[in-house]
């Protein structure tokens, strides 16, 4: 099941199977029925875009292995208000930065895993989402973010 909800970015989806997030995206979906984990996601998601709400506390499952899967990993550890480079990732995981770009962007869960904290050495790096760095740098100064390249 997907359902969304009205942000400052426009809508913000988040897909469900079983007890587990399993996608997020931009576009319209229908509201979810209270009680469920999809209006457990929306409410922590709006919590997020108004500034109440520091972090997501919710069962992810996204489906892949190896290194995207580390990579993924990586990015939860990412503190709000904080950046990484692909670079230094690059290091931690032992892969190419190239690899952790490709990575990052193929992220099944933006926002709630946060590849949008991820940056090149000199620019800010890309980002899939409609409005693309410009939507990054939204969600990095909504954050906090301190030293961004703009």
């Amino acid at each position: 099941m997907r359902a969304a909800v009205d942000s400052p970015l426009g809508p913000v989806w988040v897909e469900a199977e079983g007890d587990a997030i399993v996608a997020s995206g931009w576009g319209k979906a229908e509201p979810a029925a209270e009680g469920t984990l999809l209006a457990e996601a929306l409410d922590q998601l709006a919590a997020y875009f108004d500034g109440s709400r520091q972090g997501f506390d919710l069962p992810l499952a996204h489906g892949r292995s190896g290194l995207q899967a580390d990579v993924l990993a990586a990015l939860l550890t990412i503190p709000r208000g904080e950046t990484r480079t692909y670079g230094e990732l690059s290091k931690a995981l032992g892969a190419p930065a190239q690899a952790i770009g490709q990575a990052c962007g193929a992220n099944p869960l933006p926002i709630l895993i946060p590849c949008h904290r991820v940056l090149g050495a000199s620019t800010l790096g890309g980002f899939s989402a409609p409005g693309g760095v410009e939507t990054k740098v939204w969600l990095l100064r909504h954050e906090g973010a301190a030293g961004l390249l703009i």
